[in-house]
């Protein structure tokens, strides 16, 4: 027993001191790089093509800014506006778009989103996590509906995921 207790005295002598909040002056975060913003894109874009829609992919830093858009060659000419909109209200509202537009629904307590001018609360936005931590965010739109747009969103992500799995 004596050295039981010897020895948890040294491992508290050893181990750091747990902070419950880190004093320093910066901040650290992870982005995607846009490379692989890229791949994203293109991997969504690419699996509503095989489903035989043309959309526009927009895909942001966990900021909501841009680092890479695709849109095919027959895709509406609101895709981009929409695309960006909706990867901007998934990483700032940090959830699905498809989900929030539930949440945000006329009689629901957080409808005044809806009266925001950037949010826009319709399938197809997601959120690109890695580690439990927000890394960007994926817009998709022109799609024959929302969930199909989500659908091909998730197949974006998922062509990353061996690049941002830690």
């Amino acid at each position: 027993m004596k050295s039981f207790k010897i020895m948890a005295l040294c491992a508290c002598l050893v181990a750091p001191p747990a902070l419950a909040q880190d004093d320093g002056a910066f901040v650290t975060f992870k982005v995607l790089k846009p490379e692989v913003a890229l791949t994203a894109a293109t991997a969504a874009m690419e699996s509503c093509r095989d489903a035989g829609y043309q959309v526009g992919v927009m895909v942001v830093d966990r900021f909501g800014i841009p680092q890479a858009y695709v849109r095919d060659r027959f895709a509406g000419l609101h895709v981009f506006e929409t695309a960006r909109r909706k990867a901007w209200t998934a990483v700032s509202f940090r959830t699905d778009t498809l989900s929030l537009g539930e949440l945000t629904a006329p009689g629901e307590m957080m409808a005044g989103i809806r009266e925001l001018t950037e949010p826009l609360a319709l399938g197809g936005g997601l959120v690109i996590e890695s580690s439990g931590s927000i890394v960007g965010g994926i817009g998709v739109s022109g799609a024959p509906g929302p969930d199909l747009d989500a659908d091909c969103a998730e197949a974006g992500i998922d062509a990353i995921m061996d690049d941002i799995a830690f």
